[in-house]
């Protein structure tokens, strides 16, 4: 270490004093630093960015316009051929609906004519269990007094701090199947949902938001229409269902009632798809005898075949 000497040194240069932690205190900064800083205050400042900032900044808005525009163009230039395929879509639908609406129509009238034919071959006491047997399976159209469930989706409210319509609570389709399950138990002989004649092969299931009965779609309100016995809607009203589904209504606004009604008419359903059939066994004759001659297969108490009584449910 030095120090400025008494023989006329530089007095402004740097001091090195005989202890370094002093000097380090003093002067903590290298003086490359310094000249670093210097050689920086020689350049004007801002003088880089004042020459290139501005046209790189004009550039980029431009490009960003340009974009702006090229989207907008495109978007009102195909907006023409959107609205034209949904509306040539909805067009599409409304002529579809009214030629499965006539096919149906048809499907009926050929199904009442084979019905007139059937029972004209057949003897009046066997036209008359077959009709009881289609009645209690669905695949006949009955008549007679019960009881109309209603069901409804709730009003749409809007939201108190944003404003927007907040969606209505909805009725789902495990409403509608713990609602017909319930006239089941009461008693019911013959259901259906919107016009939709329920089978023991009819499902009751969901489908993004539209419920589907048998793979028909039905909308809000749905009416679940039962035919049965007098005691069938005090049995309702005390079953499990429907005190679930007057709590679910008071505390989300769902609209559920209940009514009896009189002189009701349920179409049938639909036939059957038959998929595959396999000829019955003759069983062995047994040794003592006791088994039927002719029987095909005998169920458990020896009878060939099992039918549900007339008017029975499921």
């Amino acid at each position: 270490m030095s120090a400025p000497g008494r023989d006329g040194g530089d007095p402004s240069g740097r001091v090195y004093a005989p202890d370094f932690l002093t000097e380090l205190f003093r002067n903590p900064l290298d003086p490359g630093y310094a000249d670093a800083a210097a050689r920086r205050r020689d350049v004007p400042p801002g003088r880089l960015r004042r020459v290139w900032g501005r046209p790189v900044s004009l550039v980029v808005v431009l490009v960003i316009g340009f974009l702006f525009a090229v989207a907008y163009r495109e978007t009102v230039a195909e907006e023409p051929g959107r609205a034209k395929a949904r509306a040539g879509l909805v067009a599409e639908i409304k002529q579809r609906e009214v030629e499965t609406d006539r096919l149906t129509a048809r499907a009926d009238q050929l199904r009442e004519e084979v019905g007139r034919q059937r029972d004209a071959a057949l003897g009046g006491s066997q036209a008359s269990r077959l009709r009881n047997l289609e009645a209690g399976t669905g695949l006949g159209r009955v008549r007679g007094d019960g009881v109309v469930v209603r069901l409804a989706d709730a009003a749409g409210d809007d939201d108190g701090v944003t404003g927007t319509n907040v969606g209505p609570p909805r009725v789902l389709y495990s409403d509608l199947q713990k609602v017909a399950n319930a006239l089941w138990a009461a008693g019911a002989e013959a259901i259906a949902i919107n016009g939709q004649r329920l089978t023991a092969t009819t499902t009751i299931r969901s489908a993004g938001e539209a419920i589907l009965v048998d793979y028909r779609p039905v909308t809000s309100p749905y009416e679940v229409v039962a035919i049965g016995p007098g005691s069938m809607r005090d049995r309702f009203d005390d079953s499990r269902a429907a005190d679930l589904m007057r709590d679910v209504a008071r505390k989300t606004g769902l609209s559920f009632g209940v009514k009896d009604a009189e002189d009701l008419t349920l179409p049938a359903a639909p036939q059957p798809r038959l998929r595959y059939a396999v000829p019955s066994v003759s069983p062995s004759p047994s040794p003592s005898g006791s088994g039927a001659a002719g029987s095909t297969s005998p169920g458990p108490s020896g009878s060939g075949t099992s039918s549900s009584p007339s008017g029975g449910g499921r």
